[in-house]
Order: C-alpha cells, then sequence, then structure tokens
C-alpha cells in the first residue's frame, strides 16, 4: 500500500493491495483503529468509518475474485 503523506489524499490500491483494510501498514500505531476490511471492488472507492481515509483503486488496476 502506498505511504499516507496527507491525511486528506486518498490512498492508491493497485490489485495486489486487496483485500483493502484499514488502518494499513503505513499508518503510524499511535492512530490504529479496529482493523476493518473495505470493499472497493465495486465502486472502485472506500471510506474507512473510523478514521475517514479513503481508498481508490489505481487507474487500470485489475481485481481478481477472492
Amino acid at each position: 500500500m502506498s505511504e499516507v503523506k496527507n491525511p486528506t489524499a486518498a490512498v492508491e490500491l493497485d490489485g495486489t493491495n486487496l483485500p483493502a483494510y484499514c488502518p494499513n501498514p503505513a499508518m503510524p500505531i499511535w492512530s490504529s483503529h479496529p482493523r476493518v476490511f473495505l470493499e472497493v471492488a465495486a465502486d472502485h472507492e472506500a471510506k474507512c468509518p473510523y478514521c475517514g481515509t479513503v481508498y481508490r483503486l489505481k487507474p487500470g488496476a485489475i481485481v481478481k475474485a477472492h
């Protein structure tokens, strides 16, 4: 997963980063919350219900069935 440099910027995911979950490994431990898996395949975007981080599929990302 890509680093979170700007908290308002979306985290871009490739097909290899699925299933998507938050908090992601780039987030500092002090900002942790319970892990939640996010459904990004349908709308190509999802928002974490705990912290509001937006996760978005990169253009052209290939989503394979899990």
